[in-house]
């Protein structure tokens, strides 16, 4: 490793080495310049297509080359590995390719659709097994089957040789892209890919800015950067779950912390928005993680004006089955769905003087749950609400006040929200 002040930063003799590993392997993934994006920023934007990889994800590099670097009696006795998606993935491909044994533990809730991916790429190498409620449960029954039959652990990213393989993403865009990179956006979930391909231009391309993104509900490496050390947090929202960890390494965090030039929270509405659109607009499909970078672009908008932009799309591992959640979280964040609860009173007429007067003519209602109380004189609807323009929802506040509706607002109140929606 090398030294860049007191911190290191992992040496690109290293990743290189790791890419003739890789050869054969894992893709060399397109660096495409996106001209929708180009435009609307007014800079020149290119996204580095690692959902175009042999897995879908960068996860195979750092896995391949970290099991292709074990010594013959490690490999002899198997791997093992904990993970609930694109880890898992990533291993039981390079299993396969090897010719190594390994067993991937994944938490009891993980689709059926990831179980399957990771026994197709692993065939008769891998072994599947479903361990505890969530993935910290089946992280620790991997750790306990590496302690008992002394096998290696395949880490998804606190590992020298996992950041080395993660670090060839960095060496392909400076290879692709001759002209000078202004700003690098990188994902960080553990902080695997930023540290390796933090180093990489940290070494090769000082004067780029790179800027790493978390999802708002797991800012792991925001808070330990802000803190100065490793922080555990207690409580993440998993919607981003390719990049959501309650705890990122202790190596990474000292490579990032070196590497990063800023880090960016992105909401995870915003990061459904961004799915939406890069599925209908551009035929890409991206899992949330591969979405973050591209999303953290509209807060950062005025610095980039102008600049030479890499965009590094981490993931396209998408399950169509989570497509309706996605739409309810991007039209929640983007202000144009609203709960309310509605106490009609309990006359004729009622229901129908709030749909000819209160809701605007291009409003939908999406939602109606309502039971008659015969002993109340107002029976409570919970009722859902789409807007077509975000601003049509200050004109429907005002019709419900001008003809009294007795509304109160459920978005705004999240025990209300969790509970009804």
């Amino acid at each position: 490793m090398e030294t860049s002040g007191t911190i290191k930063l992992i040496s690109i003799e290293h990743i290189k080495a790791a890419r003739e590993k890789l050869k054969g392997v894992a893709l060399h993934t397109p660096l495409a310049h996106n001209a929708n994006l180009s435009d609307e920023f007014g800079c020149n934007i290119y996204l580095k297509r690692e959902d175009l990889q042999v897995v879908r994800s960068y996860k195979l590099r750092g896995a391949y080359n970290k099991i292709s670097s074990l010594s013959k009696e490690q490999a002899a006795k198997g791997v093992v590995c904990a993970s609930a998606g694109n880890h898992a993935q990533g291993v039981a491909y390079s299993c396969y390719q090897l010719g190594i044994r390994g067993k991937i533990y994944m938490p009891n809730p993980t689709t059926k659709q990831k179980v399957d991916k990771v026994k197709m790429f692993g065939k008769d190498k891998v072994e599947v097994i479903l361990a505890g409620d969530t993935y910290d449960d089946a992280y620790r029954v991997a750790l306990e089957d590496c302690t008992k039959n002394n096998k290696v652990f395949i880490h998804p990213f606190e590992d020298e040789k996992v950041i080395e393989g993660q670090g060839t993403v960095g060496l392909e865009i400076l290879e692709d892209l001759k002209e000078p990179i202004d700003f690098l956006f990188v994902p960080i979930g553990g902080g695997g890919l930023a540290s390796g391909v933090g180093s990489c231009f940290r070494q090769l391309s000082p004067a780029t800015k790179i800027i790493g993104v978390e999802p708002e509900g797991a800012p792991a490496m925001k808070e330990s950067l802000k803190q100065g050390k490793v922080v555990t947090l207690s409580e993440i929202d998993n919607f981003v779950d390719g990049a959501a960890v309650k705890r990122v390494g202790e190596l990474t965090f000292s490579i990032c912390r070196e590497a990063l030039d800023d880090l960016l929270l992105v909401p995870e509405g915003k990061v459904c928005t961004m799915i939406l659109r890069l599925y209908n607009e551009e035929a890409i499909v991206v899992e949330p993680a591969g979405a973050l970078t591209i999303s953290a672009l509209y807060f950062y908008r005025d610095k980039i004006k102008g600049k030479n932009v890499v965009c590094v799309v981490s993931g396209g591992n998408n399950d169509i089955m989570r497509t309706s959640e996605i739409k309810e979280r991007s039209l929640l964040y983007e202000g144009l769905k609203h709960y309310f609860i509605i106490r009609f009173p309990q006359r004729a007429g009622a229901l129908k003087e709030f749909v000819n007067h209160v809701l605007g003519p291009a409003d939908d209602i999406c939602l109606f749950e309502y039971t008659k109380k015969n002993s109340r004189e107002n029976g409570p609807a919970l009722i859902g609400i789409e807007l077509v323009k975000k601003d049509d929802y200050t004109g429907l506040i005002e019709r419900m006040k001008k003809y009294q509706v007795n509304f109160e607002e459920v978005n705004s109140n999240p025990n209300l929200f969790n509970y009804f929606v």
